[in-house]
């Protein structure tokens, strides 16, 4: 098993979630049960399924779980782009690029684990 807290892409979705929680926060009121609550479940995913991932026995489940973390954090950056072209809100550009770098960092893991 490994520990998830020495991992950069933990460290960096764990940012993520919580950026996405202030980022979110003055979305409509309307939006609460539509794309607030999407993106906030697609944030709090990607940590998440690293965490798992790391409790895992093999390096088969653990990258399972890393690919999990990966779609919901393209997930994410959809709905973020989409947020932002709604208008819901202002464009980040910290947020954005956490979201890159977090992109960038666990693709580069999962590349890691892959090739071993």
């Amino acid at each position: 098993m490994r520990d998830h807290n020495k991992l950069r892409a933990f460290e960096l979705a764990d940012e993520v979630a919580l950026l996405t929680y202030k980022f979110t926060a003055n979305f409509p009121r309307e939006e609460q049960f539509g794309l607030t609550s999407q993106m906030r479940r697609a944030a709090v995913s990607v940590p998440s399924n690293i965490v798992e991932g790391c409790g895992r026995q093999t390096e088969a489940e653990f990258l399972r779980f890393l690919d999990i973390a990966y779609g919901s954090l393209r997930e994410l950056e959809y709905q973020t782009s989409l947020g932002v072209r709604l208008g819901f809100g202002a464009d980040h550009p910290d947020y954005q690029s956490k979201l890159n770098k977090t992109s960038k960092v666990l693709a580069a893991l999962i590349r890691s684990i892959r090739k071993s």
